[in-house]
């Protein structure tokens, strides 16, 4: 651009800007709506986290050539406004999909990602899924019996844990774990010495055994 008007290059430096600032991108062709209907779904994208903006292809092309916004130039045909995602893609989509339904005369070209390019039907399937919110309390759902399930298990691990180290010792012969029955002890050495007493003191007057000596 030779000798570029001030106010080009701060179109031309805002549209960079604003696109390195978002993660996504979305470029529509508004041919046939009015400056009212462009008003109405600037106000519906901005509900979802979009700013929509009109800009001159040429002062676009200017901002992305050259960058990774670059392959945005093949979208830029006819009159272009592009939708600035600062909040959820789908929500975004679904915003374009609602309003393109009752105002045909809006169009979605396609847009950006990242460094990835979003053609027309991903946009439209993208639209067609639920909102971040719902596919969270759908995975929370789906994951809830489980994880009561695992609750369970860990509560359950410890006492199983010990159960099984008792078993283990028994099998090897090892030391009794607290809890188990206590092995039968061998007669205590006190006991087998007082036994013969206790037989003498069980036996009839006159049949003592005979002592030792004469």
């Amino acid at each position: 651009m030779d000798n570029p008007r001030p106010e080009k290059v701060a179109v031309v430096d805002e549209v960079r800007q604003r696109l390195s600032g978002v993660g996504t991108a979305i470029l529509t062709e508004y041919r046939g709506l009015t400056v009212a209907q462009l008003a109405e779904l600037r106000q519906a994208l901005a509900a979802v986290g979009s700013d929509y903006k009109v800009y001159k292809n040429t002062l676009v092309k200017l901002a992305v050539d050259g960058g990774r916004h670059e392959p945005l130039q093949d979208l830029l045909q006819g009159p272009t406004a592009i939708a600035f995602v600062s909040g959820e893609v789908t929500a975004v989509a679904k915003a374009l999909r609602d309003y393109a339904r009752t105002h045909p005369s809006l169009v979605v070209k396609g847009g950006m990602h990242g460094d990835g390019m979003l053609t027309a039907a991903e946009l439209a399937s993208l639209a067609d899924l639920p909102s971040r919110d719902v596919l969270l309390a759908r995975l929370v759902g789906a994951v809830a019996a489980p994880m009561q399930q695992l609750a369970g298990l860990m509560q359950a691990l410890p006492r199983n844990l010990a159960y099984g180290l008792k078993a283990l010792v028994g099998e090897r012969g090892g030391a009794p774990v607290a809890g188990d029955e206590a092995p039968e002890e061998e007669e205590p050495l006190a006991t087998a010495i007082s036994a013969p007493a206790a037989a003498d003191a069980a036996l009839p007057a006159g049949d003592a055994p005979p002592t030792g000596g004469t």
